[in-house]
Order: structure tokens, then C-alpha cells, then sequence
């Protein structure tokens, strides 16, 4: 079967059922995405089939062809991601075993909510679980994702205009 993902198609040969994340892990070496609970309850597996949040623990390979399929890797090949570059600011990871799952459910929120308030953030990264209790941080770093991503697009809009300046 062929899937795509972060952009790239892959030929993948494997049973239909096989979990999403042991074809992304085993086969393609994308190991970014991990496994944690194996039961989609922890969240650390969290990828994007077309821009929507799913465990890749539950998710047969079947259900993901013909879909796009993002990974952490695919966020940003250069790692200047918004929520990338929060994260960092906000010194959000400590063992950071838990981060990738924790990025994807975030950009999913910003793609979806450009400008979250704080229920809709902790709506959003419910499910996702930190052993290490980063919670404040990672709150603190999607906000400042999310401000990242409007003065962007501000200055884009400004040099599209041709007003350099701004």
C-alpha cells in the first residue's frame, strides 16, 4: 500500500492492520512519534491524517492511505515551527518523552483556533499526559505559538502590500 507522509509518498509492504506507528517507527524510521500507552489514552503517539489529531497507536496503516499523513518530523524540516520555537522559549521539556504527541495535538489546535483562549487549550490538550507535569509551560508556549503565528502573518500581509517597514 502507499501512504504519504510529511509531504513524501511511501510503498509501504505490511498487513492493513498494523498500527500507524509501528509502520511510521519500524519501517520508515520516523521515530519522532512514540509509543506510550498503546491503548490511545497517553497521547505521545498524537500525528495528523489530514491536519486532524489521531493516535497512531489505534490507527490501522489501512485507514491512512490515501490521507495525509504529518508527523513531528513534518512540522518544520528547518525546527522553526512557532510552537517549536515556544517551546523552546518556554523551556517546556524535561524528559520529553511526551512532547512530540504534545506538539501535534497543539498544532492541530492552532491550525484549527489561531488564537486560543485558555479553556480551548486545555480543551484541546486534554488526553495528552506529561509525567513530568509541564502543563503550565506548554499552555504558556501555545499562546506564545499562537502570537508568533499572527505577527507573521501580519508582517506577510505588510510586505505583500509592499510596506517593508512593518
Amino acid at each position: 500500500m502507499q501512504i504519504t507522509v510529511n509531504g513524501s509518498a511511501h510503498k509501504v509492504e505490511v498487513e492493513e492492520d498494523m498500527p500507524l506507528l509501528w509502520v511510521l517507527r519500524d519501517e520508515l524510521k520516523l521515530t519522532g512519534t512514540k509509543f506510550g500507552c498503546g491503548g490511545g489514552f497517553c497521547g505521545a503517539c498524537t500525528i495528523h491524517l489530514d491536519g486532524q489529531p489521531v493516535r497512531a497507536c489505534l490507527t490501522p496503516v489501512s485507514f491512512a492511505e490515501g490521507k495525509q499523513i504529518t508527523t513531528v518530523e513534518g512540522l518544520s524540516i528547518y525546527g522553526d515551527h512557532p510552537l517549536q520555537l515556544a517551546w523552546i522559549e518556554h523551556n517546556v521539556p524535561q524528559c520529553g518523552y511526551c512532547q512530540s504527541g504534545q506538539l501535534m495535538s497543539a498544532a492541530a489546535l492552532l491550525q484549527q483556533t489561531p488564537n486560543p483562549d485558555d479553556k480551548q487549550i486545555d480543551q484541546a490538550m486534554t488526553g495528552n499526559l506529561c509525567r513530568c507535569g509541564t502543563y503550565p509551560r506548554i499552555k504558556s508556549a501555545i499562546s506564545a505559538a499562537a502570537k508568533m503565528k499572527a505577527a507573521a502573518k501580519i508582517k506577510r500581509a505588510a510586505a505583500k502590500e509592499g510596506n517593508a517597514d512593518a
